[in-house]
């Protein structure tokens, strides 16, 4: 049996990898012992103010436009959970089990950091609902990104009072239930700690990791999906030569070409009209592929600088710095997140549209150079793959929609102290749909081109033909026409397994 995944949380923030692991794969949170420290001096410097009763925004007074109106001491306690009940104001479907998680390790990672004023208590709490395997329940409407996430990690903070509710198999249960099923006890708050669980960028990032991750691996899919393409449309490989795509050194073109190259290698079909063929240039959507596709790749390497800077990245407000003082600041604020999340939607959806074009490529006997109209068995009693490029279509469609930047639309709140909002946390949720939707378009090209290249008589290049091996495992070969949607869903879920990849990646020594 393999060891759990174990992720140490410190006072120097986390690692991508690492909030994948609890996000996705379950592994359980320790805290090390420099960030207990770190955690205990931050804390003692709230015992001094509120034993002072010094005013200090969000410790000993009320929040955004009522930061003025002082709370007595006796009431900090009782401001932090009215706080949190009046905060979790969420509506509509819950998120993602994944989001959550993520969502959950990012508040405790900074936390952790020690300069939120909390005690161990609160990061405890957070760790062991998350080691338990209790998923609050938040609705996906609610937040503006602008103070952070607030109404979203309101819905996991109520949980970790006894409130709230958290998802189960059978629905959702109370949370006071949920914790002590599980041997815990809800947590009582004291000055400060319950603006210090909501006020954070969490939310937002941890769908920006998910959604890197997930791009990263479709980055890799759309080649092998182009490449097969390529080979059906009787295309030709000299337009990916290294020495072409040198005189535009563009990074994520130069690695789209390269795997390119790698998956045509020794292709039969590309060397049976390799020459006298009547056709001077393929078309821009085989021709351009490596520019386009290595957009994606550039963006998603913007992408993994920017939240990694924000993975060691303290995000509270007031924060509590280790000289003693208490200072307010706008580190909450999501426009770093937002505006990366909106440039990936719009190279997804650049990507998404050139998958469709060939895809509508190879079903057009006029320009398919000699397949039958739609890949059918039988045209005319068959319709083939034509409404499998209706769906891809509609897809495609929906990403160009989503590709509208959201970070743009900030809307003023809390009687205009909360005047600009980043709108991260839209932007992220559009992300997901696109991401979710790029693989769709993906499965639909990767089926439809595997049909074409079987009605080709060479063999195809070696990475090519791993991928119609193994594409062959999920879906059935070219016949009478047949219920598509399954087959269809299949391939969706084999690129989201990453087994269709992995089995090229066997047959090629790796794609960059």
């Amino acid at each position: 049996m393999a060891e759990p995944i174990r992720v140490q949380l410190s006072n120097d923030g986390m690692t991508a990898d690492q909030v994948l692991a609890v996000a996705r794969h379950s592994a359980t949170i320790e805290v090390t012992p420099a960030a207990w420290e770190a955690v205990d001096r931050s804390a003692a410097v709230i015992q001094r103010i509120l034993d002072n009763e010094e005013v200090v925004y969000g410790v000993t007074t009320g929040f955004g436009s009522l930061a003025d109106t002082v709370i007595p001491t006796e009431r900090s306690a009782e401001l932090q959970v009215a706080l949190l009940r009046s905060h979790a104001a969420g509506m509509g479907p819950a998120v993602e089990p994944e989001v959550v998680r993520a969502m959950m390790a990012l508040r405790a990672r900074t936390l952790a950091m020690g300069y939120s004023g909390v005690r161990r208590e609160v990061v405890q709490a957070i760790v062991d609902v998350l080691n338990a395997g209790l998923t609050p329940v938040v609705p996906e409407h609610g937040s503006l990104g602008a103070s952070g996430d607030l109404a979203p990690l309101a819905h996991v903070a109520l949980c970790l009072v006894g409130e709230g509710t958290f998802l189960t198999d059978d629905g959702p249960i109370p949370a006071l239930d949920g914790l002590r099923a599980k041997g815990l006890e809800p947590i009582t708050l004291r000055a400060k700690e319950g603006l210090a669980l909501i006020n954070g960028t969490d939310g937002m990032l941890g769908m920006l990791v998910l959604a890197i991750d997930d791009l990263a691996q479709l980055a890799k899919v759309a080649d092998v999906a182009a490449a097969t393409s390529v080979e059906a449309l009787m295309g030709t490989d000299r337009v990916f030569a290294e020495d072409l795509q040198r005189l535009r050194p563009q990074l994520g073109q130069a690695a789209s070409a390269s795997n390119l190259r790698a998956l045509l290698a020794g292709s039969g079909i590309i060397e049976s009209h390799r020459e006298n063929d009547s056709r001077v240039q393929d078309a821009y959507s085989l021709r351009c592929t490596p520019a386009v596709h290595g957009v994606l790749r550039d963006t998603i390497d913007h992408a993994r600088t920017i939240a990694a800077r924000e993975l060691v990245s303290a995000i509270d407000n007031p924060m509590i710095l280790p000289d003693g003082r208490v200072e307010s600041c706008g580190n909450f604020h999501g426009a770093p997140l937002a505006q990366v999340a909106d440039f990936l939607a719009v190279s997804v959806a650049d990507l998404s549209a050139l998958s469709e074009r060939r895809t509508d490529r190879m079903l057009d006997r006029n320009r398919s150079h000699g397949l039958p109209p739609f890949l059918a068995e039988d045209p005319g009693i068959d319709s083939g793959m034509m409404i499998a490029h209706y769906t891809q279509a509609a897809l495609v469609a929906e990403n160009r929609r989503l590709a509208g930047p959201a970070s743009v639309d900030t809307i003023p709140t809390s009687a205009l102290q909360e005047d600009h909002v980043s709108m991260g946390w839209s932007a992220m949720r559009k992300l997901r749909v696109t991401v979710a939707n790029l693989r769709r378009v993906l499965a639909v090209e990767l089926a439809t081109a595997i049909r074409g290249l079987e009605l080709r008589a060479a063999a195809p290049g070696v990475g090519v033909a791993a991928a119609r091996d193994t594409i062959r495992t999920v879906i059935p070969g070219i016949g009478p026409d047949r219920w598509l949607s399954p087959e269809l869903t299949a391939m969706e879920s084999a690129l989201a397994d990453g087994s269709i990849i992995a089995g090229v990646e066997g047959a090629v020594d790796g794609l960059a």
